[in-house]
């Protein structure tokens, strides 16, 4: 990367980069664990000869952070799939429910929107579908940080609500659905053979903020990819063509997620197969009444601060307990 000519490939310098990143999300936690440990290591003598209490409850206290720190590594540790350490797109879409159903999927958005900027990825989004009365039909991110889809695949499923509704005047117990899909991006190095006659692209006018130039252009664009049936859309850009750039690579995300899933060998590794968005396929439970939890199906793991929950606070906790037993 020193090298005068490094930039003359942009492609190229940004998947030297790219590689780079990797290496060092590993080797920069793991020297400054070591660093930290070893300074701990060098001063306990001497707190142990002196007798002084506040500085050795100093010491106990950066021995708990080095050894959560250290767990953490370790949950990474198990992301060794190849696809792990890429961005990924993260799609959710209400199911059974109806308007309560919809505003359970912009609850889970709210939700990833804030775990994934407290980890200090970058959020952006792609497509909305808004729900005829509240909340959304769907919404799909394009998530980038260190060892995005590995953390986020673990959210791959159906979740279920349960809470007195808002929208009932009768203030009934609602249960509602939303189901979590997530992809990996895949890079070019990655051959997947998409020829037009293959596909149909639509334009039409984007729905969410923009002002007028979202009001009289078809900058929206949505790809129908004939023999799988999948349907990528995209209305974040300005530009119709970069709405088209990121449709392909959603549909080839979807595309090669496809072909691994069909593989047997692969189904664990890519997330496990979808389920209908409805009654007893969901992954983790979130009750608001008559009392509150929410637990995991899969690792049976657990938390009863559901305020917290929904604010992206225990979720890793919820992948940590699912990477230790499926990852």
């Amino acid at each position: 990367m020193e090298e005068p000519d490094f930039w003359d490939n942009h492609q190229i310098a940004q998947k030297v980069i790219g590689e780079a990143n990797v290496l060092k999300a590993w080797t920069v936690p793991y020297n400054d664990l070591k660093e930290r440990f070893c300074n701990v290591i060098a001063l306990y003598p001497e707190v142990d000869e002196s007798g002084d209490k506040e500085l050795m409850h100093d010491l106990e206290q950066e021995l708990e952070i080095i050894e959560k720190l250290l767990a953490e590594l370790e949950i990474r540790k198990m992301l060794s799939h190849e696809l792990d350490p890429k961005n990924c797109f993260l799609s959710i879409n209400s199911g059974a429910g109806g308007t309560e159903a919809c505003d359970w999927a912009l609850m889970l958005s709210r939700m990833y929107e804030r775990w994934a900027t407290k980890r200090g990825w970058k959020v952006e989004v792609l497509d909305v579908v808004d729900g005829d009365v509240a909340g959304v039909k769907s919404i799909t991110y394009r998530i980038s940080g260190s060892f995005a889809y590995g953390y986020c695949k673990a959210e791959k499923g159906v979740h279920r609500l349960v809470r007195i509704s808002p929208f009932d005047s009768n203030a009934k117990r609602h249960t509602s659905f939303a189901s979590v899909d997530v992809t990996p991006e895949i890079d070019d190095d990655i051959l997947i053979d998409i020829r037009p006659e293959h596909i149909r692209v639509d334009t039409y006018r984007a729905s969410g903020a923009g002002g007028q130039h979202v009001n009289k252009t078809d900058s929206a664009v949505r790809m129908t990819h004939f023999s799988s049936g999948i349907i990528v859309s995209c209305q974040s850009e300005r530009s119709q063509i970069q709405n088209r750039e990121t449709c392909m690579k959603m549909l080839r995300a979807k595309l090669y997620e496809k072909e691994m899933e069909e593989r047997s060998l692969k189904l664990q590794e890519m997330g496990g197969e979808k389920k209908e968005i409805a009654w007893g396929s969901q992954i983790r439970n979130y009750v608001f009444q008559p009392y509150t939890l929410v637990k995991d199906a899969r690792t049976k793991y657990e938390v009863g601060d559901i305020a917290g929950m929904m604010d992206g606070e225990f979720l890793d906790d919820f992948i940590n307990a699912y990477l230790k037993e499926f990852g």
